[in-house]
């Protein structure tokens, strides 16, 4: 089933179910009214949603209405958990290769991750609202579990039965100020604000053949400006599954329902092409393509997002149609969105001078 949370003026939304083909929903009012809920007790109301979720398919719900990304939060808009991974290990590679240095062989064998702030995420178009662009505005193109309890000391088979639901993740980097807050050796922090999730989350049935051993075999669409950049595939470069992050968390906790637990940048190996290599699958972030272009031609060449630029995350199940649908976002300045002059509607007299013509707009 696919579920999502609807804006009403609340903190936490009112939970609605969404028919498979992203086109109604229907309001869960008479089962659950939040997602928090429908997780502390699974067992009990998962099945009478996935009868709604049914009946909605089927054209059987009674008050079914369009449904609306625009009016979404995130599916689980504040979680007791946050904790972000780095399962890719390509991107750890290929980070370390741009400044010369070596992964740590620990990598390989225990995951890196990190844990951010969970008490304000973002809806699927929320604006990234940032102070300023010298911060190194950077999308981050994930996806995330959403996990029931899961016992501390669980083995990763174990935790893999915790999860409940996926979905996709914009995990917004502030890239120039990564490197003083890693300095003081205490990780993240204001470099990574607000994350924001897909529309939908969705339950692991709705995945199919795509989920297979902790991970979601299907590619990952990240596009910069309408511009397609990325077209990572999800599934066999992810170096440690779902179920082995989530014991890496519960080796010395429990993990309670209603923890997020994402995956990192999605990331793939480039390929060697006459003695060059390159990345025909794109990128899942700017930075990667900042290393990737240190790596080809000695220096980075891209620049982090803009105000004004837009960032559209997307997935497509094996018949093509979208799963989660799409986070698709603004970045926009603290001082909010610029207000566009009025146009003047009075034509020139003739003989009027009007000016020199406007520049070229620059290309890219």
């Amino acid at each position: 089933m696919k579920l999502a949370t609807l804006k009403d003026g609340s903190r936490d939304g009112q939970l609605v179910v969404v028919s498979r083909d992203l086109t109604l929903a229907h309001y869960a009012t008479g089962i659950a009214s939040r997602l928090q809920q429908v997780l502390d007790d699974w067992g009990f109301m998962s099945p009478q949603l996935q009868d709604l979720y049914d009946a909605l398919n089927h054209g059987r719900a009674r008050h079914a209405f369009p449904f609306d990304p625009a009016q979404c939060m995130a599916p689980l808009p504040r979680a007791y958990q946050w904790a972000d991974g780095s399962a890719y290990l390509n991107h750890v590679e290929l980070v370390r290769q741009a400044r010369n240095a070596e992964v740590p062989e620990s990598f390989y064998t225990d995951p890196l991750m990190y844990q951010g702030g969970s008490d304000d995420f973002l809806g699927p178009v929320d604006d990234v609202i940032v102070p300023s662009e010298a911060m190194g505005i950077d999308f981050e193109a994930e996806i995330a579990v959403v996990t029931g309890d899961v016992k501390m000391g669980s083995t990763p088979d174990q935790a893999l039965d915790g999860i409940r639901l996926v979905m996709l993740a914009n995990d917004v980097s502030l890239r120039n100020l990564i490197p003083a807050e890693l300095a003081k050796g205490f990780g993240f922090f204001q470099s990574k604000p607000a994350t924001a999730f897909s529309p939908v989350a969705v339950t692991l049935d709705e995945l199919g053949e795509a989920w297979q051993d902790g991970r979601v075999h299907l590619a990952l669409q990240s596009s910069w400006n309408g511009r397609k950049v990325g077209l990572c595939d999800a599934g066999p470069e992810m170096t440690f599954h779902f179920g082995q992050l989530i014991a890496h968390i519960a080796k010395t906790r429990n993990v309670r329902a209603g923890s997020i637990v994402g995956s990192g940048t999605v990331s793939n190996k480039g390929v060697e092409k006459n003695g060059r290599m390159e990345w025909p699958k794109g990128y899942s972030c700017i930075a990667e393509k900042r290393c990737i272009e240190t790596i080809q031609d000695g220096a980075p060449a891209t620049d982090f997002m803009k105000f004004g630029d837009t960032i559209r995350i997307e997935m497509k199940g094996l018949d093509g149609r979208s799963l989660f649908g799409a986070i698709d976002q603004e970045i926009v300045s603290t001082a909010g969105r610029p207000v566009e002059a009025p146009v003047s509607l009075t034509k020139p007299q003739a003989g009027t001078d009007t000016g020199t013509a406007p520049e070229p707009a620059a290309e890219g």
